[in-house]
């Protein structure tokens, strides 16, 4: 049988972030269990493991719809604080690529739902501190390297940051020194996004 390249690409970014968490959820929940409960990486490996499972249906649909089912299903399956960012923002995702082609305009209403929802913005030491790095680069055609690069970098900077919400919130000053786990496990997944995207090539 003929794979659609549609299912191709969809079922390509499944595996590429399935990896990346697998690879570092260990990584992820130390990093946890200096400023949170200790569970982001297992929650996260719960979460693809979970979309994991669901790729071949999911690599079948239209790519929107497909990042909308992924976002439910890391909402039901994640748990804590994580499910329902990530969720929000492949969900919103999915809602506005169905009636938009401007990625960057995309995501840049996809990455406000998830402020929303989580009551943070820049600085307040969340997977936002990427996201909103990211979607600068998005707007000014920077390279997927580049991409990958600036998530790496942004995540390494919440080092310096003084949690503002969530349990680490409640940490004051004694969450500075430590890498967000949320920001960090953003930055893999933007990396390994763009990994794969890479090795693609052009369309």
């Amino acid at each position: 049988m003929v794979v659609p390249a549609n299912a191709a690409l969809i079922g390509g970014l499944i595996e590429a972030c399935h990896q990346a968490i697998a690879a570092n959820a260990d990584h992820l929940s130390e990093l946890d269990r200096a400023i949170g409960d200790g569970d982001h990486g297992t929650n996260m490996r719960r979460g693809f493991e979970a979309v994991y499972a669901e790729r071949d249906r999911l690599a079948h649909l239209p790519l929107p719809k497909a990042l909308e089912e992924i976002g439910l299903t890391l909402v039901m399956s994640i748990g804590g604080a994580a499910g329902p960012l990530y969720g929000t923002l492949l969900m919103e995702i999915g809602r506005q690529m169905a009636g938009d082609a401007d990625f960057a305009r995309v995501l840049e209403r996809a990455i406000d739902a998830v402020a929303r929802r989580g009551r943070a913005g820049a600085g307040d030491k969340t997977l936002l501190d990427v996201l909103y790095p990211v979607h600068a680069e998005v707007v000014r055609r920077a390279g997927l390297t580049g991409i990958a690069d600036e998530a790496e970098r942004a995540a390494s900077l919440t080092f310096g940051m003084k949690a503002m919400r969530g349990r680490a919130g409640f940490l004051g000053e004694r969450s500075i020194g430590h890498i967000d786990p949320g920001a960090k496990s953003c930055a893999l997944l933007t990396a390994a996004i763009c990994r794969f995207l890479e090795e693609q090539g052009p369309a």
